[in-house]
């Protein structure tokens, strides 16, 4: 987990770089301080269980198992990236890794995860398919619609919000009524448990619970995990409408750095294991940077691939 989360703080970090600097185009939303919600859910995940993510979901993707060559590409908007460079940032998607998409429309997992677990279900697979939402998604139907459909299907869904406080630009106390998401369970019949977003053996512990009640066959779950996002709503974002006192606050509960006291406090991390951890890290990065750079950008006639329908004039 530690490692994990390191390689989605400095995959992000040196994405946000190479952004600044011109070089990745497009538009870019980083999860920067929220690493503990992606590695603790995937870490209570199965390799062979589903995750659908949202317009911010690198860290997913990334502690789901994805390539860190293949997601820079795409970024790159490379003919190699996971997606041939037609996905980009908020359109990423690796079935290998059962990452089954990003999506730039709010809280629209919500109603694909029921069908994925219908799918489980009818296949009788022991699968659970996580959906990644945040905050201000759970104000919007579709949110409603998908858990009321998964509680009464009884499916192998988890529904996990990442409450980093701000829908886009408003304020969560300003735009959820009832104050907390996971409370809303209740009206669904199902549970519904906050935690710590800042803590990921908490994040872990939580999203295991739900997993191995959706594999008993007992339905859905909802997890809020309570997180700050460091950085804007998107790279660029001024951030006039919060205190800075708010992403000082997040970096002073940095996820990594209380696993980091954790293990060593317990003897379990020494400066030397962690350098090795760090620079393993940053090797992987520098190698997936220079995979994109050295990587084509796809022909005109790439358009007219990975196309769901027919269109004769390409015979």
């Amino acid at each position: 987990m530690y490692a994990g989360m390191l390689r989605v703080r400095l995959f992000e970090e040196r994405v946000r770089e190479l952004f600044a600097g011109g070089r990745i185009p497009g538009f870019l939303h980083t999860s920067v301080g929220q690493e503990a919600v992606a590695v603790g859910v995937a870490a209570a995940l199965r390799p062979d269980d589903y995750v659908l993510s949202t317009h911010r979901g690198h860290g997913h993707l990334v502690a789901k198992g994805g390539s860190l060559r293949g997601l820079m590409a795409e970024l790159y908007g490379k003919a190699n990236g996971i997606c041939h460079g037609k996905g980009g940032t908020m359109h990423i998607a690796d079935a290998s890794v059962g990452y089954l998409g990003a999506n730039g429309v709010l809280a629209a997992g919500c109603v694909l995860a029921p069908g994925v677990g219908l799918s489980i279900k009818h296949r009788k697979s022991g699968q659970v398919v996580v959906t990644f939402f945040g905050d201000g998604a759970a104000n919007r139907g579709p949110f409603h619609e998908g858990v009321n459909m998964a509680a009464l299907w009884k499916l192998p869904v988890v529904f996990v919000c990442e409450n980093n406080r701000w829908a886009s630009t408003t304020a969560h106390a300003l735009s959820a009524a009832g104050g907390s998401i996971a409370a809303r369970a209740a009206g669904y019949g199902i549970p519904g448990e906050a935690t710590d977003g800042n803590d990921v053996l908490a994040v872990w512990e939580a999203v295991t619970r739900a997993a191995e009640r959706a594999r008993r066959g007992d339905g859905p779950s909802l997890v809020e995990a309570h997180t700050v996002r460091w950085v804007g709503h998107f790279e660029g974002d001024p951030q006039a409408y919060r205190p800075r006192t708010e992403a000082a606050e997040g970096r002073q509960r940095d996820p990594i750095a209380r696993l980091e006291a954790a293990l060593r406090e317990q003897h379990r991390l020494d400066d030397a294991h962690a350098a090795r951890i760090r620079d393993g890290v940053i090797a992987e990065i520098d190698d997936a940077v220079a995979h994109a750079e050295g990587s084509p950008l796809p022909q005109p006639h790439d358009a007219l691939t990975d196309l769901f329908a027919h269109y004769p004039w390409r015979d």
